[in-house]
């Protein structure tokens, strides 16, 4: 007969970068707690899956809704580089949706961003860069005005 053997090591295509989100309705509460989480791993791993899962306006908008771009502002503070690269990231296909575009202007998150301009990581400007120039493109970020163009007949015509 034979014995099966439980190995001790993961298997080696195993990316641990990579996080097992749940589904339906509770996978961004799960890793929005995640993103406050104090270990560095699990932020990282929160920060690549939601990056996936922003592509998708709906789930910008519960994202919005249940309190994530607060835990992203927060992160944007973070002393790891790769935290602060990926969550840029993450805010940069946020804004390229109207919804989160919208959630950026009433949650303040222009300011929070605008700290890491100077930030020492490349690819964390080009990010930022990259979400302000999807911010630029907001209908609500001015006030139209109403005005009526007259052209009035001179006599001198």
């Amino acid at each position: 007969m034979a014995d099966a053997k439980i190995s001790m090591y993961l298997p080696p295509n195993v990316n641990p970068t990579q996080a097992a989100i749940a589904y339906g309705c509770r996978a961004l509460p799960k890793l929005n707690e995640e993103l406050q989480s104090d270990d560095l791993l699990t932020r990282q791993k929160a920060l690549m899956a939601l990056c996936d899962l922003m592509h998708d306006p709906e789930h910008v908008y519960t994202a919005i809704s249940i309190g994530c771009l607060e835990s992203l502002k927060a992160l944007l503070k973070d002393t790891n580089d790769l935290v602060r690269i990926k969550t840029t990231e993450v805010l940069c296909v946020m804004a390229t949706h109207n919804v989160g575009r919208e959630g950026f202007l009433e949650h303040n998150v222009i300011q929070a961003l605008s700290f890491l301009l100077s930030d020492p990581q490349p690819a964390c400007r080009e990010n930022l860069y990259t979400a302000f120039k999807h911010l630029a493109q907001v209908p609500a970020g001015y006030q139209r005005k109403k005005t009526r163009v007259r052209f009035y007949k001179t006599s001198d015509s």
